[in-house]
């Protein structure tokens, strides 16, 4: 991996401006690919007895300074080891966030399409599961509570350890 970013901030960011800087790094770039994580309106993990579902008003994130860039770090290095990268940006948001707005981008690039898919897709199953990142779930009533990591995102994990060779 030639260049890697990673952003743990309150602001929003830019899409548009990320990829057009990761575009700009390198010449030899055949695939750029993206991932935007968005604060969803509906939360699976309370239970309403009509619908297993309620409304959120926001999503509350917190992280553990020092230790969660570590992780990010972590991260993007295995997957660097997994496939052949020329770019990673992880830009992760904190704090208070409403619905539909971003909280996560991870940018990956490439000489080839098939290791920037993989890669993109890596790097998000592992952030979910061993970054220090902290979400509370806040409901319309004023009541919230912190999510869980689910099942399914270990399990998404977990097939990663079938396939650590370079591609």
């Amino acid at each position: 991996m030639r260049s890697l970013k990673i952003s743990i901030q309150q602001q929003d960011f830019s899409i548009e401006d990320e990829c057009t800087a990761m575009r700009a790094e390198h010449k030899n770039i055949g695939a750029l690919a993206t991932f935007t994580g968005l604060v969803r309106e509906m939360d699976e993990e309370l239970d309403d007895a009509s619908s297993g579902q309620q409304n959120i008003s926001s999503l509350f994130l917190e992280h553990y300074p020092g230790m969660t860039e570590k992780n990010l770090h972590e991260i993007a290095e295995e997957a660097d080891q997994r496939w052949s990268l020329l770019d990673v940006v992880i830009i992760h948001r904190i704090g208070e966030l409403k619905v539909s707005e971003q909280i996560v981008f991870v940018g990956v690039s490439s000489m080839h399409r098939e290791a920037a898919f993989a890669a993109c897709a890596f790097i998000m199953d592992f952030l979910k599961t061993k970054a220090a990142f902290w979400k509370k779930s806040n409901n319309n009533d004023s009541t919230g509570h912190w999510v869980e990591a689910k099942k399914s995102d270990a399990e998404a994990t977990e097939k990663w350890a079938e396939t650590k060779e370079k591609r």
